[in-house]
């Protein structure tokens, strides 16, 4: 037989010593340059310089236990940054440590130059605006409650949490330097604390009495609100609620990162990336319009729209019927205007079916949607062609 020759690691293997050698992390031999909240551990890395004037290029474990957040470099030599860069299908223009920057929360590093609030603010921006875009030219009648209710289902707090999820971003159970760089770091709200959040809009869009306005409508909650319908709120509300709450949720941390991701990813690859991105993770979930409406008298609606649009009155009729007498009578009710059928509805009872044909008229008028699909963002590539007008809709019915 031959002689089998033992590997150089083999000796280790065969030693009395059962617990190998630590291995040091490759994060321990990484610098963070800049800070702001730091300055102690700055002051005591830039006074371990040695003879020459070099600073050492490690640093212990202790100095990254200090650290609010890993060090840049780390980003570089971490197996999940890099499987998340990959799964995203990212644009290599975008650097690993920008994608590091996007998945630390103001929360766990308060420093602007290391956490993810700047992108984040541009990044909602432009989700807001091509998620609008997008509903608006699309559906072009929609109240504009529906419109804001779309708006939340598509990148509102909960859709980005959930979107984080399914990306497979895990969050860290406490963030500081010693942790790896592709989990998403924030610091927690501790359970017992109160978090003070009051109703969406979407939910109680009746007028607040503390939020200084007298009436609160439709018209209102476009130009003074946010995005979604709900109130803004001031610098001091915000520095009021920042200062007596330390620490988020983990939905808002991760809807931070998502609108951070799409910051970082218009500032490093352009206007085309963000748009493709944002086609390819957002506009391709789908959801149901038809069924956020809730029409609370459609009847009185119904005639009000006509009214508006010149039609003739709607006149409901029954187009059929069975079982009358029985147990489980079945009515189906058509609403005409003139010769022409806006709706038809089938129920138990004759004022059922007559509700339910005038939400299904409603509903054919607000779901128009026009054959061909353009968006004003298009006129922004080269070579757009000429644009073609929209439909625009006098807006909602005034009762």
């Amino acid at each position: 037989m031959k002689r089998l020759r033992l590997l150089r690691w083999s000796d280790t293997v065969l030693s009395p010593r059962t617990r190998p050698r630590t291995i040091i992390s490759p994060q321990c031999q990484c610098r963070r340059w800049q800070s702001a909240t730091h300055q102690p551990f700055l002051r005591e890395a830039h006074s371990s310089k040695d003879v020459q004037g070099q600073v050492p290029d490690t640093l212990s474990e202790e100095h990254l236990l200090r650290l609010p957040s890993p060090p840049i470099q780390a980003a570089s030599s971490s197996a999940k940054l890099a499987a998340l860069h990959a799964r995203l299908q990212l644009p290599s223009r975008l650097p690993l440590q920008v994608l590091a920057r996007t998945l630390v929360d103001p929360s766990a590093d308060p420093s602007p130059q290391f956490n993810n609030n700047p992108f984040s603010i541009l990044g909602n921006d432009f989700l807001g605006y091509y998620t609008s875009e997008y509903i608006i030219c699309r559906y072009p009648r929609l109240p504009l409650a529906v419109v804001f209710a779309a708006m939340y289902a598509y990148v509102g707090p909960k859709a980005l949490a959930a979107i984080t999820r399914e990306w497979g971003v895990e969050a860290a159970a406490h963030p500081g330097g010693e942790v790896d760089p592709g989990y998403l770091q924030f610091r927690r709200v501790a359970p017992e604390s109160d978090m003070g959040s009051k109703p969406s809009a979407l939910i109680s869009p009746m007028p607040d009495a503390s939020s200084g306005w007298k009436r609160r409508g439709i018209s209102s909650r476009t130009v003074h609100d946010d995005e979604f319908g709900d109130v803004r709120q001031s610098a001091k509300d915000k520095e009021a609620s920042s200062t007596a709450i330390e620490g988020v949720t983990e939905e808002k941390a991760s809807t931070n990162f998502v609108r951070a991701l799409t910051g970082a990813l218009y500032l490093h690859s352009g206007r085309a990336a963000v748009k493709s991105f944002f086609r390819e993770h957002f506009m391709s979930r789908q959801l149901n319009i038809a069924s956020l409406f809730n029409f609370r008298h459609p009847q009185r609606d119904l005639s009000r729209l006509c009214a508006r649009e010149g039609f003739q009155s709607p006149v409901a009729r029954i187009v059929s019927e069975t079982g009358r007498k029985s147990r489980h009578p079945v009515f189906v009710i058509g609403v005409f205007s003139g010769h022409e059928k806006l709706g038809e509805g089938a129920g138990s009872s004759l004022d059922e079916a007559r509700t339910c044909a005038a939400v299904a008229a409603l509903k054919g008028w607000y779901l128009y949607s026009p054959t061909e699909l353009r968006v004003p963002s298009e006129m922004e590539e080269p070579g757009a062609r000429k644009w073609d007008r929209l439909l625009v809709d006098p807006g909602d019915i005034v009762v």
